[in-house]
């Protein structure tokens, strides 16, 4: 064994109290330091050839990288649609270091079981029926792949294809149809080879609203023929977290052939409220979901889970032939079910943070993000120089400048806020307009928060 190597065994426990000194310093800073780092980052150097061992390792992080990295596990990241890692995430996430599993396979180890009761545990709390099955993949992005994988697999079997034998060009064109797709969806579309061309976006419902128009969704869907086709409902928009009507697009299966998918990545969580549970009423209808986890599940980042009615057909498109991984008999390995061979223990950190913490404690999270997003709209309002964009439906404030909001405009505004180091906010384009969106997800977001995310703003107006 190399000889720097053998010393940092058998200094191991310093050294993981010497990271986790360091973990806990960071975060102990959060509220203090700087959401977000525009700087300019060091100069790469080259790979060491001599190595330092990981206690200068870790010095040399501290000095010269921890300083530019953002405040993102922080209550004042508002960026994307970003949660933090609760406590228990943490140290769910530190484990699945340590043990080191490979989750692709149940032989050997009981990891494969602990994933399958947290897809269960999961399945339950998003109000699925049992017929869902499902596995962990790394995000949203990855969650809506494998779904609509599977969906592709499905308009074969209604056409006697089987895509996963003969490849995308024996299907022949797969119509996707969608009011306001994720940009996921087309990434996605492109990757299965359907292609992004393929994502027909129907007519939305009038009044300010990104949900889809069924009616218009009828139409669209009574023009192919009867050729079996995919729809893409959304259970949380981007922008402005609106839901389609979830039980009006599944009974359209009564009059057309489609499978329905639904990307509820983070609007899935509403059902654990009961003021918000009716926004996704119809969910159990879907083909196939997608949920993001490290949103407002609030574990570390790398954590999707997909679910799915057919298995069979999951199987078929992902089943890895290869002697020594077994045959997917019975219960199936996860290594047949994801794209995926290696696949770290994900479960885990959410197995923790569920037991930790329960319905009820990620119950309260949702609430409390839901009334902040009201309050910060309420602040926007209230602030001469800026409006809202659309109203404030769960846990996104989608606001501009108010005048003339020309792309220049918003764009240093959103320079400046992250500048005074208060809070991050993300741009978006909504009805044409640009505009800035400020999404809650985070576990350690207070009233305190918001008031100094107004202040930001007032201060960069």
């Amino acid at each position: 064994m190399h000889p720097t190597l053998g010393d940092d065994l058998a200094r191991l426990p310093d050294l993981l109290q010497s990271a986790r000194d360091l973990a806990a310093r960071e975060l102990a800073g959060l509220d203090d330091r700087p959401v977000a780092w525009l700087g300019k980052a060091p100069d790469a150097g080259p790979v060491p050839e001599e190595g330092a061992g990981a206690e200068a390792a870790l010095a040399r992080f501290a000095e010269h990288w921890a300083p530019g990295f953002s405040g993102s596990a922080g209550p004042r990241y508002l960026g994307f649609v970003t949660g933090g890692a609760t406590p228990a995430a943490v140290a769910g996430d530190w484990l699945t270091t340590a043990y080191d599993q490979n989750g692709s396979g149940a032989v050997g180890s009981w990891a494969a079981a602990l994933e399958r009761e947290t897809v269960d545990w999961l399945r339950e709390v998003f109000g699925l029926s049992a017929a869902h099955s499902g596995a962990f993949v790394s995000g949203a992005t990855m969650s809506n792949t494998v779904g609509l994988a599977v969906g592709r697999e499905w308009v074969g079997e209604r056409l006697g294809v089987s895509v996963a034998r003969e490849g995308a060009a024996a299907l022949g064109p797969v119509e996707v149809f969608s009011g306001s797709p994720h940009s996921s969806i087309g990434k996605a579309l492109s990757m299965l080879g359907i292609g992004r061309e393929r994502l027909r976006q129907v007519p939305l419902l009038g009044g300010n609203r990104e949900a889809v128009d069924v009616g218009a969704l009828d139409a669209a869907l009574s023009s192919r023929g009867g050729r079996p086709a995919i729809v893409v409902a959304n259970a949380g928009t981007v922008n402005t977290v609106d839901f389609d009507d979830l039980r009006a697009i599944a009974a359209l299966k009564e009059r057309h052939d489609f499978w329905l998918h639904v990307d509820a990545a983070f609007g899935g969580f509403a059902a654990l409220s009961p003021d918000h549970a009716h926004l996704v009423a119809g969910l159990d209808a879907a083909d196939s979901v997608c949920v993001d986890l490290h949103k407002w599940l609030n574990v570390p980042y790398d954590s999707a889970v997909q679910f799915t009615r057919r298995r069979d057909l999951q199987i078929a498109v992902f089943h890895n032939a290869s002697p020594y991984l077994g045959l997917p008999t019975g219960e199936p390995d996860f290594v047949h079910l994801t794209p995926e061979n290696s696949r770290r223990l994900r479960a885990l950190p959410a197995w923790f943070s569920l037991v930790a913490y329960g319905r009820a404690g990620h119950r309260e999270i949702v609430e409390r993000n839901v009334a902040l997003a009201r309050a910060l709209g309420e602040g926007v309002a209230a602030l001469e120089g800026l409006r809202l964009l659309a109203p404030v439906r769960l846990n996104v404030v989608c606001f501009t400048l108010a005048g003339d909001p020309s792309q220049e405009r918003v764009d240093a505004l959103a320079r400046a806020v992250a500048e005074s180091g208060e809070t991050f906010l993300t741009p978006t384009v909504y009805g044409g307009v640009p505009g800035l969106r400020a999404a809650f997800s985070n576990w350690r977001t207070s009233e305190g928060d918001v008031r100094r995310v107004v202040g930001a703003l007032r201060a960069a107006l």
